[in-house]
């Protein structure tokens, strides 16, 4: 979930919530192209630069963009998740900036997913980035005091579900969403979005709102099979869990995250021979994966783009890996961990000004095409040296090692794949298979080799 921070220098302990989601009986997101960009804090007329330089050329079916309802002023990112109108009125963009993304992002392919905050409103009061005035339970227009819930202290005990999904999440004023004027003002928002071409939505803080409140909201759509995707964080012995809510769509599977992590920088990559259900995780066909978003990145639970090479072949393993639908994480560098985007969210270029671009490295692009090309295979001969070196094929159509090792390490590889000359894309240099379904290669310390059918010149 985006951290809902008070405006004010205090320390908080929000837990984060994110979550994506289909329709219930929706194998990940619809279509053929399942890996969305989610790129954090970008503008939208940027978002619409991306979709149609890289993110369509390099087969993402989705591009997540932050929320653009009209929200407290301030420059620290999570000023956006604190939304004090319904118009379409934030740092990112106005509503023909929103309206021109979408158009082009469909132009090249890219559907659209929108992170949306419908839990609560803001704390605090003043006036909004679209001129708005504001106080905390009263929304001129929107929303007064009688459609808040009536606990206005903090959420404090997650073993309690009523607390979790009654109070106020750090102090944020939460929606009653148990009633009638809140779940149809809630769908009203969505429904201009859908209006706009919207084709799904990431619901924020999802945890904090009951399953069933937010299925009623998902009834009255004028699309009810969107994408839906939900923001519920797993917590051993909790009163809410993820489970919960994959009648709704999916669930953003925060334990994968986790425990990649620490597979990682402290196991053995020879663990993930069963990554997903195995490890007791939701089912595969309503789970939204990622190795980092823009609350764990900041909180230390997951890697990040300061981990180097552990965070690079992390994401090459989840668009590698059949399991769940990955969300890669596109954001900027930081230091203060409540700092804003640069440039308030313009990117003039890739890895300029500390925009990172994640999702551009070559190492992790050139995966969503592996990804696209290899679903619905299964795992098939997997090999590791018992440590942090491992392989595995995707049927008869892809075939990825990774030496997380720190030497290099050649050997003879066993396929599924036919004879003939493919390209290993994490470093364009041909590879040869033989009639066996053999290749030899050598694979630097931290370094991955990644084939599949239908690409083989380099």
């Amino acid at each position: 979930m985006a951290r809902r921070t008070l405006p004010t220098a205090v320390a908080l302990t929000a837990v984060s919530l994110v979550g994506m989601t289909p329709t219930a009986a929706e194998a990940s997101p619809p279509g053929t192209k399942d890996v969305t960009a989610v790129l954090f804090e970008w503008k939208y007329a940027s978002v619409a630069k991306e979709c149609t330089t890289t993110l369509g050329p390099a087969g993402y079916g989705y591009v997540q963009v932050s929320p653009p309802a009209e929200h407290i002023q301030g420059a620290q990112w999570w000023t956006s998740y604190q939304p004090v109108s319904y118009k379409i009125a934030g740092r990112l963009g106005d509503r023909t900036a929103f309206q021109n993304m979408v158009n082009t992002c469909h132009a090249a392919g890219v559907k659209v997913v929108v992170d949306t905050v419908v839990n609560h409103m803001s704390a605090g009061s003043g006036t909004g980035t679209g001129g708005s005035s504001y106080t905390k339970y009263t929304y001129p227009g929107l929303y007064s005091s009688s459609d808040f819930d009536d606990c206005t202290s903090q959420v404090s005990n997650y073993s309690d579900r009523w607390n979790v999904q009654h109070c106020e999440l750090v102090g944020l004023a939460d929606l009653d969403t148990g009633e009638e004027y809140v779940r149809k003002t809630i769908a009203g928002y969505m429904n201009d979005l859908l209006g706009l071409g919207v084709d799904g939505f990431r619901i924020d803080a999802a945890k904090h709102i009951p399953a069933a409140d937010l299925a009623d909201i998902k009834s009255r759509l004028t699309n009810p099979s969107a994408y839906w995707k939900q923001e519920v964080i797993y917590g051993a012995g909790e009163a809410v869990q993820p489970s919960e809510y994959t009648g709704n769509g999916d669930v953003q599977e925060f334990r994968y995250a986790y425990d990649l992590k620490r597979v990682f920088t402290s196991e053995k990559l020879a663990y993930l021979t069963n990554y997903g259900e195995g490890w007791g995780y939701l089912n595969s066909s309503v789970a939204g994966v990622f190795v980092d978003n823009h609350d764990t990145e900041r909180n230390g639970s997951t890697l990040n783009y300061k981990n180097g090479a552990d965070y690079t072949l992390a994401n090459v393993f989840m668009l590698a890996w059949p399991y769940g639908a990955p969300d890669v994480n596109s954001g900027y560098e930081w230091s203060d961990a409540d700092a804003g985007p640069p440039n308030g969210g313009q990117v003039n270029a890739c890895w300029q000004d500390g925009w990172k671009c994640q999702h551009a490295w070559p190492e992790i692009k050139s995966m969503v095409a592996f990804r696209n090309a290899t679903r619905g295979q299964a795992v098939t001969n997997w090999w590791d040296n018992g440590n942090n070196a491992i392989a595995f094929g995707r049927g008869t159509k892809g075939y990825v090692a990774i030496n997380h090792e720190s030497s290099a390490l050649t050997r003879t590889y066993q396929t599924s794949l036919p004879a003939g000359t493919y390209c290993n894309v994490q470093n364009n240099t041909p590879v040869t298979v033989n009639s066996s379904g053999q290749f030899t290669a050598t694979l630097g310390s931290n370094t991955a080799l990644a084939l599949y059918a239908g690409k083989s010149g380099c």
